[in-house]
């Protein structure tokens, strides 16, 4: 852009017609001193109906919205007059403060209205109908508006993420842009989340020298915390070595400094697994060092067998109206004498069939037990199954948020551990080995804990892989369900995922009831079928509701992919309706009766039942709802989960995606009346056996893959998983104690 090219124009914001909250962008309207209305766009985080802005750009021909204003620079001239901050307090840029409100304040404090709220709140409780607490949240937003908007703008001019400016600002408050001058990489703290590509350039543009301490220091903690993506628990230092300098592009003695500094300073830890030395961050150290501790004293914890156990599992037998296999007996029979059990097998071997005889032999014994699973959905489907109560591992410990240092924590542990003489936890597979550790910490030392889980299925997203690493190490007792019971053999979806599962190719020729297979010539012929599908094809010829069926992709990109099928599916399913409030946020468009997903742990998001009989907090990733309403006054979207209803401002709507498809990952823990999966191209890393295994048993009783006969012959052949780096296992066999 020529500095000649350039115009200065300054107005007062009349519309806000989009913003994109995660990078900044904005499309305004802007009222000029000569009553012109124009459209200026550009990086304008947070911008607010009535906020007067000064705006240094050029003027542009947009092909579809016509000329428009180009905003390079701006500046911020906050409201002068009476009349201009009741526009902007209308305009809801203050939460809980709507025009009548607005008017009254500015009736009371006239120009002097914005100084007040930002150094003098109290003073507002001298207004009929604002209390003392409510004065108070007034200003705290006030606060919290004008100083996010003006780190964002720092955020901006040194191209780092809009979003990362929220948590920087909640993270340090008014010092952060200090603060980020004398250190840079404090943004490279964990809660953070800032990429480091980003934050390293930021440094550099500061001064900050290629070999400076906190720069090796920053690119170390990096690589680690980076390969935790991957589901490494630590690397081989050699590796940690080399990644750090070709990061960096440092030498090795920079990078050995830094890796002694941070031992030291007790940030990192090293340890020597099978003659190698390898390197941890505390967490991941001290969660599997404790995990193999605790896991071989309740292996090591042996009860006599209850008097008269023949009859009690003659009672169990009856009340599930079957007759246990020898291998199910034996589980019966090890859940009634040892402090652990690990339970596995694929699907139909009766798994379920298990838990409820625990269950009834445990009830008979008089033990109290609590049953858990990683996901709601997880923990709602165990609660189905065996008519017991079952909450997520994360409510069962009491997650939260510290709200000094905004990290998580657990309730429930070594000094208020769960009160229960036995704990059943389900879909193991899903557990990392950090919340194994938080979960194992609240266990009762004298509690029987039995795991079951299908170690064959996807590993968890978290680092570590301690379902496997349990039944591998065979070190701990464990029974493996093998036989498939006669009705399950009439499944084909069960006899299939146990092909995969073999490496053999799943039936696609013969047609049952319960697995069909619908080639495709092209991707975007796949995804219409996928979407006939659900609309029309599977509700009118089988009586499966749409709101019953998932599809599932092993990737995201692609026209057979989450993103496209999920604007496809959405038109097809919940399409545009003057009725239907909706809300564009960034990419995505979120409408009334969608169907979403959170996609991380929220432990502070507050919910209440739809008839205010409880309230509490707590939305996790994968949990899946419906939108129920939307206020663009407000500022809220409100989705059902379930039976509870969580508000979402909409700076947090990045926290959602749509979830008429989604990817298996996602899917795991879940199972649906009726599954369909694409199968298409995609990278090697997703067409994998586990996936395509891991999605052939989400379904329950319907399961259409829609795509390339080749594509699921690659996925049953391509057994590699990605091995991870865990120390569980070594830990185990070594017995450490």
């Amino acid at each position: 852009m020529n500095e000649q090219e350039l115009e200065i124009l300054q107005g007062i914001i009349t519309a806000v017609v989009f913003q994109n909250y995660d990078n900044g962008y904005a499309v305004l309207r802007l009222g000029l001193s000569d009553r012109q209305t124009v459209t200026v766009v550009g990086t304008i985080p947070l911008p607010a109906v009535g906020e007067r802005l000064m705006v240094t750009g050029k003027w542009s021909n947009h092909s579809s919205y016509g000329r428009q204003f180009e905003a390079e620079f701006l500046e911020r001239l906050m409201p002068q007059t009476a009349m201009e901050i009741i526009t902007y307090l209308s305009g809801r840029v203050i939460k809980g403060v709507g025009p009548k409100m607005a008017t009254r304040i500015v009736e009371r404090f006239g120009d002097q209205t914005l100084l007040v709220m930002e150094r003098e709140p109290e003073r507002l409780a001298e207004i009929s109908g604002i209390s003392d607490k409510k004065a108070q949240e007034i200003g705290e937003s006030f606060r919290l508006q004008v100083g996010m908007r003006h780190l964002m703008e720092f955020f901006t001019l040194h191209h780092l993420p809009a979003d990362l400016a929220v948590k920087t600002y909640k993270r340090y408050g008014e010092s952060a842009i200090d603060l980020l001058y004398d250190d840079p990489y404090l943004l490279m703290d964990e809660e953070l989340e800032a990429p480091f590509g980003a934050v390293d350039r930021f440094a550099i543009d500061l001064g900050v020298a290629g070999d400076d301490p906190r720069r090796v220091d920053a690119g170390v903690v990096f690589e680690l915390r980076y390969n935790l993506s991957g589901g490494h628990s630590f690397l081989p230092e050699e590796k940690l070595l080399t990644a750090t300098m070709q990061l960096l592009n440092v030498d090795l003695a920079a990078a050995e400094s830094s890796i002694s500094r941070l031992l030291e300073a007790e940030q990192l830890f090293r340890d020597r697994l099978a003659d190698i030395d390898v390197i941890y961050l505390p967490a991941l150290y001290r969660a599997e060092t404790y995990c193999a501790k605790r896991l071989l004293a309740h292996a090591n914890c042996r009860y006599p067998a209850p008097a008269f156990l023949p009859k009690k599992l003659r009672i169990a037998s009856q009340s599930s109206a079957l007759e246990y296999s020898a291998q199910q007996e034996l589980a019966l029979q090890e859940a009634a004498t040892s402090g652990l059990l690990l339970l596995t097998g694929g699907p139909g071997t009766g798994k379920t069939t298990l838990i409820n005889g625990i269950l009834s032999l445990y009830d008979q014994m008089g033990l109290k037990c609590v049953l858990c699973a990683p996901t709601g959905r997880a923990a709602k489907r165990l609660t189905e199954v065996t008519g017991y109560d079952a909450s997520t591992i994360h409510r069962l410990l009491g997650a939260g948020i510290d709200p000094h240092t905004g990290k998580l924590f657990f309730a429930k542990d070594e000094a208020d551990p769960i009160k229960a003489d036995a704990i059943i936890v389900d879909e193991m597979s899903m557990v990392d080995v950090q919340l194994l550790g938080s979960l194992l910490q609240a266990v009762p030392q004298r509690a029987r804990l039995i795991l079951v889980g299908d170690p064959d299925q996807l590993p968890p997203v978290g680092p570590g892989f301690p379902f496997r690493d349990m039944l591998r190490s065979r070190m701990l007792p464990a029974v493996r369900l093998t036989e498939i019971f006669r009705q399950a053999q009439e499944s084909l979806i069960v006899m299939n995922a146990h092909r995969v599962n073999e490496g053999e190719m799943p039936e696609l020729k013969n047609v049952k009831n319960d697995f069909f297979f619908l080639p495709g010539r092209s991707e975007d012929g796949v995804a219409q079928t996928i979407v006939g599908l659900c609309t029309t094809r599977l509700p009118q010829n089988m009586g499966i509701p749409s709101d019953q069926i998932q599809v599932l992709c092993p990737t995201k990109k692609g026209p057979a992919g989450t993103v496209a099928l999920n604007k496809m599916l959405q038109a097809g399913l919940n399409p545009s309706a003057p009725h239907k409030p909706e809300k564009a946020f960034g990419d995505t468009v979120f409408r009334v009766g969608d169907r979403v997903m959170q996609i991380k742990n929220n432990y502070d998001l507050l919910w209440k039942k739809p008839d205010g009989s409880a309230v509490g907090a707590g939305v996790f990733n994968g949990d899946v709802g419906i939108i129920q309403s939307i206020d663009t006054q407000m500022e809220v979207l409100t989705v059902l989960f379930d039976d509870k209803l969580a508000d979402y401002d909409f700076t947090q709507l990045n926290e959602l995606e749509l979830a008429y498809a989604i990817t298996v990952h996602k899917a795991q823990g879940s199972e649906y009346r009726a599954v369909i999966l694409s199968a298409w191209n995609a990278s090697a890393f997703l067409l994998s056996r586990r996936i395509l295994y891991t999605a052939i048993t989400r379904a329950r009783e319907l399961l259409v893959i829609a795509g390339r006969e080749e594509t699921v012959h690659t996925m049953t052949q391509n057994a590699k998983s990605g091995s991870r780096y865990t120390g569980l296992k070594l830990r185990l066999q070594n017995r450490e104690v």
